[in-house]
């Protein structure tokens, strides 16, 4: 078990010799490591439990956690089993979004205050956008990937095949809704999202770092602070409207 910290340009302060931002790709391509970059101190503590488990598992392997050093706001909850599981899985919705819902902000990691407080603005212009934590873009990827590579016919022998993780969650997004996702590393971390169900993705995050300075003077440097996510929502409600109209 491996945690690397700090992470990314949340470590603005220190400057760029300790940056990292492509560490979430590299944790993904890893063959028998599965990385995690939970937010919050709830979700490392049953991934950690997960990890001592997957590490003693005959068919087991490495666990790589992706940690932050800001200083978060912790959210007062218990996580029901449903929700543990969910967490495991790779992401669960923070902020479910209304059936059919037309846009959902995904997230992963230390911007969780970024993504939460532009939810919250843009409620009122998006009514029932959801709002998703992403835990693991590893465990989110292998298994999508494992599901849609089953068979030429999609079925598992026996009978239909169960839709992965991902696809449950966003299946409750209309088919052509918007996904705008936000981390503190490489956009392509989350961009491939926009595959599971052909719907629109509009990835935020870092493609270059080595500045120092504060935190929310580097996430509005490189597009990742709460009006560059309000930004790219703008952009996607724009994106819907039939052209000509």
């Amino acid at each position: 078990m491996v945690v690397g910290t700090p992470s990314g340009i949340s470590l603005a302060p220190e400057g760029g010799a300790h940056q990292s931002i492509i560490t979430p790709l590299v944790g993904m391509g890893m063959d028998r490591v599965t990385a995690f970059e939970p937010a919050f101190v709830d979700e490392l503590a049953e991934i950690m439990a997960w990890g001592f488990r997957h590490l003693q598992a005959p068919t087991g392997g490495s666990v790589y956690f992706r940690l932050s050093t800001r200083p978060l706001t912790q959210p007062q909850r218990a996580l029901t089993p449903a929700l543990r599981d969910a967490v495991l899985a790779g992401a669960y919705w923070l902020r479910p979004p209304e059936p059919g819902a037309e846009l959902a902000i995904v997230y992963e990691g230390p911007v969780a205050p970024e993504a939460m407080a532009a939810h919250e603005a843009i409620l009122d212009e998006v009514p029932g956008a959801g709002l998703l934590a992403v835990t693991s873009p590893d465990r989110l990827y292998a298994e999508w990937r494992a599901s849609v590579t089953r068979g030429a016919d999609g079925h598992e022998a026996g009978g239909p095949a169960r839709p992965s993780h991902i696809e449950a969650l966003l299946a409750a997004l209309a088919p052509d809704a918007a996904l705008v996702t936000v981390l503190d590393g490489h956009p392509a971390t989350l961009s491939w999202l926009g595959s599971v169900r052909g719907q629109r993705t509009y990835p935020l995050g870092v493609e270059r770092f080595g500045q120092s300075g504060d935190v929310a003077d580097l996430y509005g440097v490189h597009g990742i602070d709460e009006d560059a996510i309000i930004g790219a929502v703008a952009r996607a409600c724009l994106d819907r409207v039939p052209r000509g109209r």
